[in-house]
């Protein structure tokens, strides 16, 4: 019993050490910073929702710009409108339309499709 209790200490102390010695030196962890433009569409989208709920509390245009134009996109606008359109023809969650609907009105690419979800302020009405 001794010499299983040895062996299986001796083995658990081996393995540790290995396992060690390859994570931290033979194969170390590489850190690559991959531009924002060589997301995936979907990333790219999710990305989009979120500067527009940021354009939502600030009211920013111009950050808005210069957040999406890491994107790679050539037109910002019409990009807004395309992720906006495709996120109302595929019945994505409300909370994530209101705020592209938003955003593409400000970018002056308010559409047809877009109408139900915008949010209109009334008169004596506070933000």
């Amino acid at each position: 019993m001794i010499r299983f209790l040895l062996s299986l200490f001796a083995g658990l102390i081996v393995g540790i050490g290995l396992g060690l010695y390859l994570g931290w030196v033979q194969f170390p962890v590489e850190y690559i910073d991959s531009p924002a433009s060589s997301l995936s569409p979907r990333y790219k989208d999710e990305y989009t929702v979120m500067v527009a709920a940021g354009y939502m509390a600030d009211r920013d245009l111009t950050g808005v710009m210069q957040r999406l134009r890491v994107l790679g996109v050539e037109n910002i606008p019409a990009f807004v409108q395309e992720v906006t359109e495709r996120y109302i023809t595929t019945s994505r969650d409300v909370d994530d339309v209101r705020p592209l609907v938003g955003l593409s009105e400000a970018l002056g690419r308010l559409t047809p499709i877009m109408e139900p979800y915008r949010q209109v302020r009334l008169p004596g009405q506070s933000s």
